[in-house]
């Protein structure tokens, strides 16, 4: 079981920035396909950003605002968010993905963005 800790959440005003951190408990961090998703109350899961192999991916409505990274080094995902808007308000969950049967997700983080 891989224990995945995130942290860089918070309340901040439009046009601020934050720097998610996920750090996964595992030594084959490498191996993974990893990503970013959000939840916003009363709305499903959408994914925000994720890395497969050299392969970046981005939800449409986050492009050229945030920037996913990982460092194999540290086991450690991030998520840079530029720019941030009222509509980015969700709790952000990291998750690992190898197989349906290493499927890992943590804990989330709340992002408000408020005025």
């Amino acid at each position: 079981q891989v224990q995945l800790v995130e942290s860089g959440g918070g309340l901040v005003q439009p046009g601020d920035s934050l720097r998610l951190s996920c750090v996964a408990s595992t030594n084959i961090f490498s191996s993974y396909i990893v990503g970013w998703y959000r939840q916003a109350p009363g709305r499903t899961r959408e994914l925000v950003a994720r890395i497969s192999g050299g392969d970046l991916k981005y939800a449409d409505s986050v492009k050229g605002r945030f920037t996913i990274s990982r460092d194999d080094a540290k086991a450690t995902v991030y998520l840079q968010m530029d720019s941030l808007k009222p509509q980015d308000t969700a709790v952000y969950y990291c998750n690992l993905f190898l197989s349906d049967a290493l499927d890992f997700w943590g804990q989330g983080t709340q992002v408000t963005v408020s005025s």
